[in-house]
């Protein structure tokens, strides 16, 4: 059986088919300044892991579409449950960028107070939950709230990002299953960028693509060009809807690539060949999205040059504010945990805090 054609509105060149879904072009904008200043932070944040500034990143460079695209066919009251790239989900639902900052520098200002792992962004505010690490852990969790919203009347469904190396591991195959007999109101979005670190994708599975993967479930699954921004909107749009009306899950595929390394702990060049990733620079999402806008007259090229220039002033700005802040309090370990600390951690506090004046 032939694969389907990954759905398709705005070829590389930014032409856009007859069907391409209408937007606002106030959303559209919106859409645009998110994918940019993704990119611009993903810019900002490889350079400082590589002056020792910050720890560890993971950038989304190419991905942009796949995040921004699927976070705007989003309700506020919707959950996200990300995996290692969907930071610019978090951006386009109103995080703010000093946010991003003084998270990975692990300042007080921080939502976890310099608590949690770099790019394990989260903050009930946008009702982002944060990431683990390990992959696919976060599948069942969002199973289980989208059964549990369903369960007290509450129409939010659960978005699930993975990788496709996620769908090597068995809490994917878990969630999908329960999502499926439960006909739980989640949409799973798999970012298929072609590696899984150094382990390229048909070395995962031998089924005709991931989106297949869904039928054995018993929900629909489709393939989407994850680097056209209209496409993965509508995709996500209708199987958002879908959810929301009680027809069950859905699995969407985004067919993309990851340009860059899978972390700054990683050198591709030692297992795949630059003109992989040459190639697919040429689908690059943010080029094609920004020439649709030109053509279609929704911005001038100045328009979009303004947006940038903002977006590095936010930046830089941000950057400066998360350098100037406080590293957390030491009592911070506990008593954010117990309301009421008990005796011998009070102790250690205290022994600890001595022990750093000298």
């Amino acid at each position: 059986m032939a694969v389907a054609e990954p759905l398709q509105y705005l070829d590389p060149k930014g032409t856009p088919t007859p069907d391409a879904p209408s937007l606002a072009e106030e959303q559209l904008l919106r859409m645009y300044r998110a994918m940019v200043t993704t990119r611009r932070v993903d810019d900002q944040c490889m350079k400082l892991q590589r002056q020792g500034r910050i720890g560890f990143y993971g950038a989304s460079t190419g991905e942009e579409a796949t995040a921004i695209g699927s976070a705007a066919a989003l309700r506020e009251d919707d959950w996200v449950f990300p995996g290692l790239r969907q930071g610019g989900v978090m951006l386009y639902r109103g995080w703010s960028v000093e946010k991003w900052f003084h998270h990975l520098f692990g300042t007080e200002q921080a939502v976890e107070k310099g608590r949690s792992m770099p790019c394990h962004f989260s903050d009930r505010d946008v009702n982002q939950v944060s990431w683990s690490s390990c992959m696919a852990t976060q599948l069942p969790h969002a199973v289980g709230m989208a059964y549990a919203a369903r369960y007290k009347g509450d129409d939010a469904i659960a978005a699930a990002y993975l990788g496709d190396g996620a769908t090597s591991e068995g809490d994917f195959h878990t969630a999908m299953n329960f999502a499926g007999v439960w006909d739980a109101p989640v949409v799973f979005l798999c970012n298929n960028n072609k590696w899984a670190i150094s382990v390229p994708v048909e070395k995962q599975t031998a089924s005709e693509s991931l989106a297949i993967k869904a039928k054995a479930y018993g929900f629909e699954g489709k393939t989407v060009d994850g680097n056209d921004v209209l496409a993965v909107y509508d995709a996500t749009k209708k199987a958002v809807e879908r959810a929301r009306d009680g027809e069950g899950p859905t699995l969407l595929e985004f067919d993309t690539y990851r340009i860059r390394g899978h972390s700054t702990s990683d050198d591709p060049t030692r297992y795949r060949d630059e003109s992989e990733v040459e190639a697919a620079k040429r689908r690059d999402p943010l080029s094609r999205f920004r020439m649709y806008l030109i053509r279609e007259s929704i911005a001038t090229q100045r328009d979009l040059e303004t947006i940038e220039e903002d977006v590095q002033g936010e930046v830089r700005a941000a950057v400066n504010a998360a350098e100037e802040g406080t590293p957390p309090p030491l009592e911070s370990m506990v008593k954010d945990v117990y309301e009421t600390v008990p005796w011998h951690l009070e102790e250690q506090i205290e022994e600890l805090s001595t022990f750093k004046e000298t």
